[in-house]
């Protein structure tokens, strides 16, 4: 009989972790996430964009089950295509949070993730797409993004860095919002109290699998309350110094195959 793999959930963040800079997973991580299937364990991908956005990425990881999207704020079943928890940001304290921060550091550039498996993207005139290859819709004025139901807000300032930007953004805003930085370019407001952990929480929970046995892979501080939920986190190699300082491993970049480099050291072939 095989032995019983240590972990029994593999967590990963997508972009700067799964992902290559092109949008691709490698032949050699699908071969170890193979691994990890055969071995009876489950991956989740848990990750900042909303479901609408993972879903092509889910299709070409073969994922048919759960997947945590939205920082947290969706619970996605690939199955049925149905989104079955989210958690939608009030546009009026979205309003009032957004007018917090330029009160602070002036004008910002503004986007919206609307909530829903068919969900747009809106971008107001100056913002400017971390992820160029992301479909987005542009709009006439900020008023227009408010129009429908939404998953979290994105946040660019013409001269602060997202670190910056970040900390005067948590300065302000206090239980309006959650604060997160997600990547280069990405510093976001999501529902307050809501984190990539309680959506994976939630997505544990349903299939029945404790923290203990979660093993999380991520690259950005918004991966932190992920790591500090799960059994154990890994960082890859040019992760946020911020993650690093939490994370019980490193492992090599996303375009070195970090996350296959541990798996295969975990579930190793029969």
């Amino acid at each position: 009989m095989a032995p019983t793999p240590a972990y029994a959930l593999i967590a990963t963040d997508l972009d700067g972790t799964l992902l290559r800079g092109d949008d691709t997973v490698s032949d050699r991580s699908l071969a170890a996430l193979a691994r990890v299937a055969r071995a009876g364990a489950r991956h989740l991908v848990v990750t900042g964009r909303p479901a609408p956005r993972v879903r092509p990425l889910l299709a070409d990881l073969g994922c048919t089950g759960l997947a945590v999207c939205g920082q947290g704020a969706q619970v996605y079943d690939a199955g049925t295509g149905r989104l079955l928890w989210s958690v939608r940001l009030d546009r009026e304290l979205a309003e009032t949070a957004l007018g917090k921060i330029e009160a602070e550091v002036g004008q910002v550039y503004a986007a919206v993730d609307q909530d829903g498996v068919d969900g747009l993207t809106l971008i107001e005139p100056g913002y400017r797409m971390p992820h160029p290859t992301l479909p987005a819709v542009r709009v006439d004025r900020r008023d227009d993004l408010w129009g429908a139901p939404l998953s979290k807000v994105l946040l660019r300032h013409a001269t602060l860095s997202d670190d910056e930007l970040a900390a005067v953004a948590r300065s302000v805003v206090g239980s309006l919002a959650t604060v997160t930085m997600s990547g280069p370019g990405t510093v976001e407001l999501q529902p307050s109290g809501v984190t990539k952990a309680t959506g994976l929480a939630l997505a544990a929970e349903r299939l029945g699998i404790g923290a203990d046995r979660a093993l999380a892979f991520g690259d950005m501080p918004n991966d932190v309350p992920m790591f500090a939920w799960a059994g154990r986190g890994v960082a890859m190699a040019d992760a946020h110094p911020e993650l690093k300082a939490v994370a019980d491993e490193i492992t090599l970049s996303n375009e070195d195959d970090g996350v296959a480099v541990v798996l295969e050291r975990l579930f190793p072939t029969d």
